[in-house]
């Protein structure tokens, strides 16, 4: 009994210190029991241990981030220089508990070797940051920051303070200017500030602002688009500066929802039906289109673009109805002339290189430059077409269909004769022809109110040919 009763006297002297330091192994030292005691009473109480913030510790960092030294700041603050180093030290490992927005208790902790296991991330608390180890280069470091503020209060300019940092002056001016008070850039203050800023997940500000959130979700069922919605909330708000939002930010969120049932839902919701974003930039470990290597419009000559010289063609397929039929056109760059490729058995890559052949035969030698066509798999055989007619084959980038704008235009004029979802092969190479005649006769105000057909007669008069290409209307 007496042995329980003095065991009783020391776990009550224990918790009397551990209250008032937080520090489990310093109310073990001072009371005189084992840690391994000292862990079971605290777990067994359901208590937690924690530190009690020294005081002279933001005055140390406020001195730091004035420009003094570890060395100064010590010896002005009062503390061991031992105490200093780890203190500045801590803001690159576990950085030091501040107040975040809200006044709420922002703790940061470190990244790394955990339970034997590298890369181990733990799990964050409540009210708690995970950063990585090691900040990437793209971002200011604590010491650049400490440069930054030193250099700073020593009058140098940003464009100075940049250059001995190897960083571009944006980047100094931006930081000095958001983080100075009072006249004075604190690199602390800077850096805990950049380190709350960073940590991710972020919640979304749609889901932040309830209200904001519903109008978008209305407005997105009216069938407005993400940038309609963020244009126009700014002037049906013009004085709530809560309800703004960008179009990058609606998308987020509608792409991010897009999954199982909700695909339907958000289909519906956007102009483009789609439920993910589409690649944009070609991928440069794609294999070729064709077995051949194709030449791109990029070594296309200059002489092409400026339209002066003749004899360079653009073409293209009109499809019809389900892609099972199609017309070939033809198109001059510098004439605007057209004409029609009969491709009756089908728009195969064999198909459409002897329509080809066969119309640019009929044409002199010194108006078969080029051809451009887009990357369409009929023109498998280009190299065929290139040894045949002997002229040059360039292919535009793909999705590019301004590459082509002559042969685009033209068959958008092209439509009023085979409209879209129609068959084409009922049409004959005589139908064919007649229609080239007709829209080569047709005055541009590109060519001064000229026809296409007049410019060729004058082409082919002008080398002195005779082809049994039609040049009248």
């Amino acid at each position: 009994m007496a042995a329980r009763a003095e065991g009783t006297t020391g776990r009550e002297a224990f918790f009397e210190v551990f209250d008032q330091t937080g520090s489990l192994k310093a109310a073990a030292l001072q009371v005189g029991v084992k840690l391994s005691a000292a862990h079971n009473w605290v777990a067994r109480s359901g208590r937690r241990a924690w530190r009690v913030e020294d005081p002279r510790k933001r005055d140390f960092y406020r001195l730091r981030g004035d420009g003094l030294g570890v060395r100064a700041a010590a010896r002005e603050v009062g503390i061991a220089t031992s105490t200093a180093y780890r203190w500045d030290r801590d803001v690159h490992s576990r950085l030091n508990p501040i107040t975040g927005p809200g006044g709420v208790l922002i703790e940061y902790t470190r990244s790394g070797r955990k339970h034997g296991k590298l890369g181990f991330v733990p799990k964050p608390r409540p009210n708690q940051v995970v950063i990585p180890s090691k900040v990437n280069d793209r971002y200011l470091s604590f010491q650049e920051r400490e440069d930054i503020a030193v250099l700073h209060h020593a009058g140098v300019s940003c464009t100075e303070i940049a250059r001995q940092l190897g960083r571009h002056k944006s980047t100094v001016s931006r930081e000095v200017n958001k983080h100075t008070r009072d006249g004075r850039y604190r690199a602390y203050d800077a850096h805990h500030t950049a380190m709350v800023h960073r940590q991710r997940p972020k919640a979304s500000k749609l889901a932040m602002n309830p209200e904001l959130g519903r109008e978008v979700q209305q407005r997105l069922a009216q069938k407005h688009s993400p940038v309609e919605i963020s244009r126009r909330l700014v002037l049906d708000f013009p004085d709530d500066e809560r309800m703004r939002v960008s179009h990058e930010t609606i998308y987020q969120c509608v792409y991010f929802q897009a999954k199982g049932q909700l695909k339907q839902q958000v289909k519906s919701d956007l102009r483009s039906w789609r439920t993910q974003r589409k690649p944009r930039n070609p991928d440069e470990s794609k294999p070729s289109r064709f077995k051949d290597p194709m030449i791109m419009i990029s070594e296309r000559p200059a002489e092409v673009e400026d339209r002066a010289v003749p004899g360079h063609w653009e073409g293209d397929l009109i499809m019809g109805i389900k892609n099972k039929s199609a017309i070939g056109t033809l198109v001059e760059r510098s004439t605007r002339f057209t004409m029609l490729l009969h491709l009756p058995c089908g728009h195969s890559a064999a198909d459409v290189r002897d329509a080809i052949v066969k119309k640019m035969s009929e044409m002199p030698e010194e108006l078969r430059a080029s051809l451009t066509w887009d990357q369409g798999k009929e023109m498998a055989e280009h190299v065929s077409i290139k040894m045949a007619t002997n002229m040059d084959v360039y292919f535009c980038d793909p999705h590019s269909p301004w590459q082509r704008g002559t042969n685009e235009n033209t068959n958008g004029l092209l439509r009023q004769y085979f409209p879209k979802g129609t068959d084409l092969s009922v049409y004959s190479e005589e139908d064919l022809d007649r229609v080239a005649r007709e829209l080569n006769g047709r005055p541009r105000m590109t060519l001064e109110w000229a026809n296409p057909a007049e410019r060729m007669r004058a082409l082919l008069e002008e080398h002195g040919e005779s082809t049994g290409v039609a040049t009248t209307a």
